[in-house]
């Protein structure tokens, strides 16, 4: 039910998206992507990063993936991650069912530090990252204008395993995908 998104997900992607982006002030994007956008992201994320998603019956019900915090090298343990949930499956445990399994797959590949930006308020999304650990960093005060506001955006943090004294880069997604509990990581929150 959790899998690795492809391409030929993008559609289903976003379809969940766009009422996001159309709508809310969840996503500071102002127009909605296209599909071809949509495919280039999934493809982009999927060199480096997991991007997962959780299907029953064939209907695309949420998705969730990572992505560089930072770009300089120092920054390479820490990710940035997202989940977003069809309307009709929210509050049923697919946003913490598809973290479950990626913060599995991060932890597997070596990144440290996992980082959320949620725009504020969003009890929801605030609540999810705090059931799984995150904790409250920082708050950047009107940091964006979407729908006739100012929207803040809270910063959460979550340690996935203890600072090692000499890190080794992560592994890139298909190097993690060859490790003997990857299947286990990523069928972590089915």
């Amino acid at each position: 039910m959790i899998r690795l998104a492809t391409a030929d997900d993008a559609t289903a992607c976003l379809a969940i998206y766009a009422p996001v982006v159309a709508g809310t002030a969840i996503s500071f994007e102002i127009e909605v992507p296209t599909v071809e956008e949509m495919e280039r992201r999934i493809r982009k994320t999927l060199t480096r990063y997991p991007w997962l998603l959780l299907a029953e019956a064939g209907e695309v019900l949420g998705y969730a993936y990572a992505g560089a915090h930072r770009e300089r090298p120092a920054y390479q343990w820490s990710v940035n991650v997202s989940v977003y949930v069809s309307p009709a499956a929210r509050r049923t445990g697919v946003g913490r069912r598809l973290y479950t399994s990626l913060l599995s797959l991060l932890r597997l590949q070596g990144f440290v530090n996992v980082f959320a930006g949620i725009a504020l308020p969003n009890a929801g999304s605030v609540g999810l990252h705090e059931a799984l650990g995150f904790q409250p960093i920082g708050v950047y005060r009107n940091s964006g204008f979407k729908l006739g506001r100012w929207v803040d955006v809270g910063r959460w943090q979550l340690q996935l395993q203890d600072l090692p004294g000499e890190p080794v880069p992560p592994l890139c997604l298909a190097e993690a995908m060859k490790q003997p509990g990857w299947a286990a990581a990523l069928a972590g929150g089915d």
